[in-house]
């Protein structure tokens, strides 16, 4: 079985993405979000999936939603660990992976 690590930059964008909802959108944008980000890890994990390549060896990028992409690293021994949850509207020169 795939075992999904959250790093700890996921985690922060995660709820930061989160709290942006919250505070600018309406709880159902919330659910939506969660719910997307829930349904692609279970793809993850279930489809053996490979995404979008980035120039990072191993890793790649999905959509979430229209404004949130994915970033996430296939690793030995069935791991994928998720490294970003990147807004588009910020400036792409400053994502760190």
């Amino acid at each position: 079985m795939v075992k999904i690590i959250w790093t700890e930059n996921a985690k922060i964008d995660y709820w930061k993405n989160i709290e942006y909802l919250q505070s600018e959108w309406t709880l159902q944008e919330v659910y939506k979000f969660i719910e997307k980000t829930d349904d692609l890890i279970e793809l993850l994990t279930k489809q053996n999936l490979i995404f979008k390549p980035v120039k990072y060896k191993d890793v790649y990028q999905v959509p979430v939603t229209k404004h949130i992409t994915l970033y996430y690293k296939i690793s030995e021994n069935s791991k994928i660990e998720l490294l970003r949850f990147w807004n588009t509207y910020q400036n792409p020169k400053k994502l760190r992976l």
